[in-house]
C-alpha cells in the first residue's frame, strides 16, 4: 500500500462517516500567486465591510450577503466579550494589533482568510451591537468603561478611526478558475484552535449557489435518516458534493480527492455546469429510493457510514434513474445492493486505498453495472 493510501484499519471516523482523512493529502503546487501588503485605517475597513467590498464568511445561516442572497461559511464569532473589549482598547491606546489576510477575487471583492474575529469585532463596535446586546466596553481601563463607539470623545474616536491594520492581500494569477492556491493558504493559515476541515474551507472559499444548495439538501429527511445527526464539520455536505462530482466527472477522477472536490465546487459554484433543478432532483430521488430499499442502516460496512460506499452506490443508482427513469422494484434494488457489497473487488475498493484512481474507477464501475439492470 502506498504511503497515502488508507485502509479500514486507519480510516478516520468523523461526524458519523468513515473516510480517508483528507487533511493528510498533499496538494501539488501548480499555480502562480501574487501577494502584497496594504495598510487600512479602521474607519476604512469598517466602511468596506458595510459595502460588501470585504466579505467575512460565517457559519451562521442567518447571515446573508445582501448583494446576492448567498450565505458563506467560515467560523462563528467565537471571541468572548473580554477579548473583544481588549482588542478595541488596544486600538484606542494606539497599540499595534495583528494583521489580517485577504484574498482578492476576480470580481474585486476581498474575502477574509484570517482575521475575521477582529473585523467582526470592529463592525460590531461601530454598529453598537454585539450578540444582540449593546456593545459597551467593560474589561478595559477605567476611562473607557461603559463607553460605546458613539460615546467616545472626539480624540478617542479619531484615534480608533485612524488606527492602522496591516493586510496581506493574496491573488491567484494562474489558473484563474479554481483558487487552489488560496485553499492551500487558507489551510495552512488555520493553525490556531480547532483546524478547519476541507468542506468548511470550500464553503467559505467557493461560496455561491451550489454551497447554498448543499445546505438545503443536507436537511433532506431521507438523507438525515440515513446519515444521522448533522456533522458540525460539514462532512455530510461534503458527501453530497462528492456524489455530484463522481456522478458527472468520476471517469475523469485524479487524486488527491480534496483537489477533485475543490475543482468541482469552484467550477460549478453558481451552476455553470449543471442546473440546480437537475442536481436537486437526482439527489432527492436517489436517496429516497435507496432508503426505501435498504432502510436507515444503508451505506455501512461497519458501524459508521462508509464514504466510498456512499459515493459509488449513490452514483450507480442515480445513473440508473437518469437512464431509465423511476425504479419500480425496491426488492430488486435491495438485492442488487446486497450482491454488490459481497463482491470482493468492490469491497476492496471501498475499504482500502479508497482515494486511489483504480479504487474509485472499480467501485463506480461495479455500482453502475449492479444497478443498471434493476427494473
Amino acid at each position: 500500500m502506498s504511503d497515502t493510501a488508507t485502509s479500514m484499519s486507519d480510516a478516520v471516523v468523523e461526524g458519523g462517516i468513515e473516510d480517508l482523512d483528507e487533511a493528510r493529502e498533499v496538494i501539488p503546487y501548480d499555480f502562480e500567486i501574487t501577494s502584497y501588503g496594504a495598510d487600512y485605517d479602521v474607519d476604512g475597513l469598517v466602511k468596506r465591510l458595510d459595502r460588501g467590498d470585504i466579505v467575512v464568511p460565517t457559519f451562521d445561516p442567518e447571515v446573508e450577503r445582501t448583494e446576492s442572497g448567498i450565505v458563506g461559511f467560515q467560523r462563528r464569532y467565537v471571541w468572548s466579550k473580554p477579548q473583544a473589549d481588549r482588542f478595541i482598547e488596544s486600538l484606542l491606546l494606539g497599540l499595534p494589533v495583528p494583521g489580517i489576510f485577504l484574498v482578492k477575487e476576480p470580481s474585486g471583492i476581498h474575502l477574509v482568510l484570517d482575521g475575521q474575529q477582529r473585523l467582526r469585532t470592529l463592525g460590531a463596535f461601530y454598529e453598537g451591537t454585539l450578540r444582540g446586546k449593546q456593545f459597551r466596553l467593560e474589561t478595559v481601563q477605567e476611562r473607557f468603561k461603559g463607553l460605546a463607539y458613539k460615546d467616545l470623545d472626539a480624540d478617542d474616536r479619531r484615534r480608533i478611526d485612524d488606527a492602522i491594520i496591516h493586510a496581506t492581500i493574496v491573488r491567484q494569477d494562474t489558473p484563474s478558475n479554481d483558487q487552489e492556491s488560496v485553499y492551500l493558504i487558507f489551510e495552512r493559515l488555520n493553525t490556531g484552535g480547532t483546524s478547519l476541515q476541507p468542506q468548511e474551507i470550500r464553503s467559505a472559499l467557493y461560496y455561491g449557489r451550489l454551497a447554498a444548495l448543499l445546505r438545503v439538501l443536507n436537511e433532506d429527511a431521507n438523507w438525515r435518516a440515513v446519515y444521522g445527526k448533522p456533522s458540525e464539520r460539514l462532512k455530510d455536505q461534503e458527501m453530497i458534493l462528492r456524489f455530484y462530482a463522481m456522478l458527472y466527472y468520476g471517469e475523469q477522477y485524479r487524486r488527491p480527492m480534496k483537489v477533485f472536490l475543490n475543482r468541482y465546487m469552484a467550477t460549478n459554484r453558481n451552476f455553470e455546469r449543471q442546473r440546480e433543478d437537475d442536481l436537486r432532483t437526482v439527489f432527492s430521488q436517489a436517496i429516497a429510493m435507496i432508503r426505501t430499499a435498504k432502510g436507515d442502516r444503508v451505506f455501512r460496512i461497519a458501524s459508521a457510514v462508509n464514504a466510498a460506499v456512499v459515493d459509488s452506490v449513490m452514483t450507480g443508482v442515480a445513473k440508473r434513474l437518469l437512464a431509465r427513469g423511476k425504479i419500480e422494484d425496491a426488492e430488486a434494488l435491495a438485492q442488487a445492493y446486497d450482491e454488490l457489497l459481497q463482491d470482493p473487488q468492490y469491497r476492496d475498493a471501498v475499504t482500502s486505498s479508497t482515494a486511489d484512481e483504480e479504487s474509485v474507477a472499480t467501485r463506480l464501475r461495479k455500482a453502475k453495472d449492479a444497478f443498471a439492470i434493476v427494473p
